[in-house]
């Protein structure tokens, strides 16, 4: 068998590949905007006197962007692989069991945790969408409006950068 005959497999098989990586890609950020979403949300509902507006802001919007991915997702005719979501949604819920200090209510130092995770996933967000707006012919194949998503996604992490700064000066206070 020459070169010739087997191209056009050789070529079907990189398409299923490529198709495949994104897949994989794509629901693992599936997966862990689900576990922020929650992360989201419980730092809205534990926001101190004059943050709740901005948190829950926050939690509205992620939230949101989540719910763009799945439209991307259906969009590029990406299965859904519902197991990382629950995988994604049990890491979250583990996280707040992790010893903290306290045994019945929160500890000062896990607003400032919970803060930094939410940072480090929000800036993980916003590289998968300057990733895919970046590959070639996606912005023609999508409904979503990635520069917009990405505005948002740099927009929350300088916020979440300012309310974790706040929490650390409370939670770490030298008194």
């Amino acid at each position: 068998m020459d070169i010739e005959q087997i191209q056009p497999q050789l070529r079907e098989w990189a398409g299923a590949r490529a198709d495949r990586a994104l897949t994989i890609y794509l629901n693992d950020h599936l997966a862990g905007a689900t576990a922020g979403t929650r992360l989201a949300r419980r730092i809205a509902a534990h926001a101190p006197v004059g943050q709740a507006e901005r948190r829950a802001g926050v939690a509205r919007e992620i939230r949101e962007d989540r719910g763009a991915l799945l439209v991307l997702m259906h969009s590029l005719h990406v299965p859904v692989h519902h197991h990382l979501l629950l995988v994604g949604a049990a890491a979250e819920a583990l996280g707040v069991l992790k010893p903290n200090g306290r045994l019945v209510r929160r500890a000062r130092l896990s607003e400032l945790m919970e803060l930094e995770a939410m940072y480090l996933g929000v800036c993980g967000k916003a590289a998968m969408w300057r990733t895919l707006a970046e590959l070639p012919g996606l912005d023609r194949q999508t409904v979503v409006d990635l520069p917009l998503l990405l505005r948002r996604a740099t927009a929350q992490s300088r916020l979440l950068e300012e309310l974790r700064r706040e929490a650390g000066g409370r939670a770490l206070a030298v008194v």
